[in-house]
Formats: C-alpha cells, sequence, structure tokens
C-alpha cells in the first residue's frame, strides 16, 4: 500500500486545479493512502474528499503549527511525494516527508526555480492547462490511468439569495486589471431582469456596488451553495470562477491580460469572453485595463443568453 504526499498550500483555484491529480494518485495507485498538506483556511475544500485519506495543515506564519506539520511528517513513512506548487516552501515539505520519490515541475515550470533541487524526478508538462500541469505530475508516480474528477463538499446556505433564478458573479479578482468595471455589472442585471432573471453579486461586507444588483455576503463555503444553485455565473480568472468551472456551472468568463489557455475554467461548459486586443501580462497593475473596458454588457449578455435557456433555477445542492 504505497504512502502518497501530496502538497498543494494554497489557494482557491490552485486547490480547486489539482483535485484532479490527487483523485489519479488515489485511484490510479493500487492502495494508495493519500495524504494533502494544506493551508488551514483552505482544508474546508478537501471535507468528504473520496480521495484524500489525510490531512495536514501548514500556516508557516505559526511556529507550532509548522512544528506540529513537521512531526506529522516524520511520524509516516512516505513511499512518494508530490509537490504540485512549484515553490521553495513546499519542495521543501516533499523534501521533509522523507519519501524516496519526490515528484515536482522542472525548471522553468515550477513558480521557483530553486525548488527543483528537492525533487528526484522534473516534469515537463505537455498541456497548456494548469490541470493538465497537475495530471502531468500525477502521471510520472505511475498510475494505472488518469482521472478528472473535481470532488467538492456541499457547502452551507449563508446570506441572502433570491427566490427566483439568479446569476452569480463574484466582481473582485486578485489584481485590478483582471477586472471588469463595476457600473457595468449595473448595466448586465438590467438586462437580466428583462428575462426574470437577477443578477447577483458575491461581495465583502460593506463593499460598494451599483444599483440592480442584489448582494450576497459568505464565507467560502456558502460561496459553494450559492454557486451551486446560481442558474449561470459571470466569472473573472479568480477563484469563485473555477469554483464554478469545478462544479460545471454554466456561464462565461471574462479575461483580459491573463491567458485563458492556462488559466481559463476547465471542463467546457464556461465560455470565455476575452477582447483581441487584451495584453499577455501578469503583471499586478492597478487599474483596470481597455480590454476588460471592451467587453461590453451587452457582448456579455449575449453570450449568457443561452446559458439561461438552458439552465434550471435554484436546483438542489449535490454532491
Amino acid at each position: 500500500m504505497p504512502e502518497v504526499l501530496f502538497v498543494r498550500l494554497g489557494a482557491l483555484g490552485d486547490v480547486l486545479h489539482a483535485l484532479p491529480a490527487a483523485a489519479s494518485l488515489k485511484r490510479g495507485l493500487r492502495g494508495a493512502r493519500l495524504t494533502w498538506v494544506i493551508e488551514p483556511r483552505w482544508k474546508w475544500l478537501l471535507a468528504g474528499n473520496p480521495d484524500v485519506d489525510e490531512i495536514i495543515e501548514l500556516n508557516r506564519r505559526s511556529t507550532a503549527s509548522v512544528r506540529a506539520a513537521w512531526g506529522a511528517l516524520r511520524s509516516k513513512r512516505f513511499d512518494i511525494a508530490v509537490d504540485a506548487q512549484g515553490l521553495i516552501k513546499s519542495a521543501l515539505v516533499a523534501r521533509a516527508s522523507g519519501a524516496p520519490v519526490r515528484i515536482g515541475y522542472a525548471r522553468g515550470v515550477a513558480r521557483e526555480g530553486l525548488s527543483t533541487l528537492f525533487y528526484t524526478s522534473r516534469v515537463r508538462p505537455a498541456g497548456a492547462h494548469v490541470v493538465e500541469h497537475g495530471l502531468a505530475l500525477a502521471a510520472a508516480a505511475g498510475p494505472e490511468q488518469l482521472t478528472i474528477d473535481f470532488p467538492l463538499p456541499s457547502g452551507a446556505s449563508e446570506g441572502v439569495l433570491p427566490d427566483g433564478p439568479f446569476v452569480l458573479a463574484a466582481p473582485f479578482a486578485g489584481w485590478k486589471a483582471k477586472q471588469w468595471p463595476l457600473e457595468y455589472y449595473g448595466e448586465l442585471a438590467a438586462m437580466l431582469r428583462r428575462h426574470n432573471h437577477t443578477l447577483v453579486l458575491n461581495v465583502a461586507p460593506g463593499a460598494t456596488v451599483p444599483e440592480g444588483v442584489a448582494v450576497h455576503t459568505s464565507s467560502l463555503n456558502g460561496l459553494l451553495d450559492a454557486t451551486r444553485r446560481a442558474a449561470a455565473v459571470v466569472g473573472l480568472d479568480s477563484g469563485p470562477m473555477h469554483l464554478a468551472a469545478a462544479l460545471g456551472k454554466k456561464g462565461v468568463a471574462l479575461f483580459g491580460p491573463t491567458d485563458p489557455a492556462r488559466n481559463g475554467p476547465y471542463g467546457g461548459t464556461i465560455e470565455v469572453l476575452r477582447d483581441p486586443t487584451a495584453p499577455m501580462t501578469y503583471r499586478r497593475i492597478d487599474e483596470i485595463l481597455p480590454c476588460m473596458r471592451a467587453l461590453s454588457p451587452q457582448r456579455v449578455f449575449e453570450r449568457l443568453l443561452p446559458c439561461l435557456a438552458t439552465s434550471s433555477p435554484n436546483p438542489t445542492p449535490t454532491r
């Protein structure tokens, strides 16, 4: 029975993208037992996951947490460690496990080149998307087959949602260059109302939103529940969009400076809308770029309309 250590510390979208790799290791290696090392704030994503036998929490800002994680790692005899993050800190976790086989990304693929020094096997994925990158790591461990699956908890009802059908959007992203102008959501909401749908913005308490939209405030667990219940989604290159894609929701993802081939919604249910003038950059520019302003509410609505025609309002949450 191989003992497998899987390292993906965070964040929301990154953990979601790593789920198929973990599933492939657990289901493809006969009799495997999989332990996942993750930051405490993201462990709820693994609740009830049939592919994860044990969770080790690691908060590197807490000395007590680091010591506890170290003790948990050293108490086991791992056969394989897979680092799906490609940072020095995650590579050190793999090394600390004592696993004789340590798999990670090759130099030029790993986010921090020095992390490659801690691996015994270095993988250069052929696929473009980060989900495929993770699957390439899993394949290097020799599973009988790869599995594309996104097991997620049901979530919990939080905040206020409309009684009728609604479209869910999370209007903020990691940096402003990836965001859609906030006033555009008000225009889109007016178009959706004419088709008996409410636009719901999932935002933090006290956030400024345009008139005509409904507001949903919750924890990430509540966001999961709201996403399951939405008729469709409007997403950005951010964790909530990847959550919707993992759940197989329909909708439209608005992309600007980042590459949808690498970071876009995975699975084919969410259509990407990107203006041809968009530059390709991951610079954290603190302003909304012209390419995002070029995606008019009318264009977004036209792409969204077919999703509404085939959706079921407020479905009962299921796994």
